[in-house]
């Protein structure tokens, strides 16, 4: 009986043998996902306002007639023509460059950020598709088993060692677990559509997993240290930087702005004498400077970018709070998957030997098929735990992966 059931596996094994992994999964969805592709082109924005930063006034340029020109000892003037140019103080152009820069850089961070939720999210769903598929087979497992027992009650009741309730008992059962199964697709199926959008495919592209897990024989340690290498710690690092280069990017908008120009006066010449210069076009350099008197906007900002940084130090510290007790309870669940397995191993090695026991009564004549069912029952159950907690294990340990790498 257990060899039928044997090949049956073993054929399902074979099956899945294109079954795709985890790693290839992220990877399409980092390379698909359109809210990755969102974040990317923020990047690429910020990335552009570094050029952006790099800029000067407007040249102011006038031209104007006189109407009623004015007389002047070498002539009457006829127009005006005007040219001017402001330039910032040195070093505030550098100063916004590293403003844009170190904006970019905290977007490049949200990214990451972005990038390692999809791959935790990718996983889980990975896991939960796993568990989904190993249930089917132990399904299967038990249904063939079922189907054995039926056999051997018919055996019996034609000898008169069952009844047709035991026979009715185990078909009951047996559509039973049809049942459990038929649920199961359509969870699978669920599940698979979600995945499929995360790598932005059709939603009912087969998504294939692994056929097996294992728990580990022991477990990596974690420090609570690495935490501070998470992205979403770094992240308010980023914008900190960022907000200290607001303040000097401030500081350098709040000195004075040089301002260089030309006017040009074209004269006409008179002809009623002769005069040195006669008719000279007047040219005038022109060197100009904005002094920031009333300077209480610059202060508002310096006093604004300080409480920012202190908002950004309590965020960071909250966020950290967080992290730590999502890190505990990953690692206390996962240590919760282990005993529960461990436990389950032990009950279902037990339950095996009871069905051991009662296919050699049988051989002696004697089979009570309601204890087949129980133990049938048990088994299941054992089974399904197993691959219950295997799921959360690997599961929890995706966050905890997610937290500290």
């Amino acid at each position: 009986m257990r060899y039928i059931i044997l090949i049956a596996l073993v054929f399902f094994a074979f099956a899945k043998v294109n079954a795709q992994d985890l790693a290839s999964y992220i990877q399409e969805a980092e390379k698909n996902n359109p809210e990755i592709q969102a974040f990317e082109l923020r990047y690429n924005i910020a990335e552009e306002k570094v050029n952006e930063a790099d800029w000067l006034p407007n040249t102011e340029i006038g031209a104007g007639y006189f109407v009623s020109e004015p007389e002047t000892r070498t002539g009457a003037q006829r127009a005006r023509f005007s040219i001017k140019q402001m330039l910032p103080w040195f070093g505030t152009i550098s100063a916004r460059e590293n403003y844009a820069s170190s904006m970019a850089e905290a977007q490049f961070v949200e990214v990451t950020i972005a990038k390692r939720k999809l791959a935790l999210t990718v996983s889980q769903f990975y896991y939960q598709l796993y568990g989904i598929s190993a249930k089917q087979e132990v399904l299967d497992e038990n249904i063939v088993l079922l189907q054995t027992y039926e056999r051997l009650a018919l055996t019996s009741l034609e000898v008169g060692k069952a009844s047709a309730v035991d026979v009715l008992r185990l078909q009951i059962r047996q559509n039973e677990l049809q049942q459990e199964k038929d649920v199961l697709i359509q969870q699978y199926k669920g599940i698979q559509a979600a995945i499929n959008g995360l790598m932005n495919r059709d939603y009912d592209k087969d998504a294939l997993v692994v056929s097996y897990l294992e728990i580990p024989v022991k477990d990596n340690f974690y420090s609570y240290e690495a935490l501070s290498l998470n992205p979403e710690l770094l992240k308010y690092d980023k914008l900190y930087e960022s907000v200290a280069q607001s303040e000097l990017l401030n500081q350098r908008e709040a000195f004075p702005m040089l301002g260089f120009g030309l006017d040009y006066i074209p004269v006409t010449e008179r002809t009623d004498m002769s005069l040195i210069d006669n008719g000279k076009d007047i040219v005038m350099p022109m060197v100009s400077i904005t002094i920031p008197i009333f300077n209480n906007r610059y202060k508002s900002i310096s006093k604004q970018n300080e409480l920012r940084k202190q908002e950004l130090h309590s965020q960071k510290d909250e966020r950290l709070n967080v992290l730590v007790a999502e890190l505990s309870k990953a690692i206390s669940q996962r240590n919760q998957s282990r005993i529960k397995f461990n436990t389950q191993e032990k009950n279902l090695k037990q339950a095996e030997d009871a069905e051991e026991i009662l296919i050699k009564n049988y051989e002696t004549g004697t089979i009570d098929f309601n204890d087949v069912l129980d133990i049938q029952e048990l088994q299941l159950k054992f089974q399904m735990g197993q691959i219950e907690t295997t799921k959360l294990y690997y599961v929890q340990t995706a966050l905890i992966n997610y937290l500290t790498n």
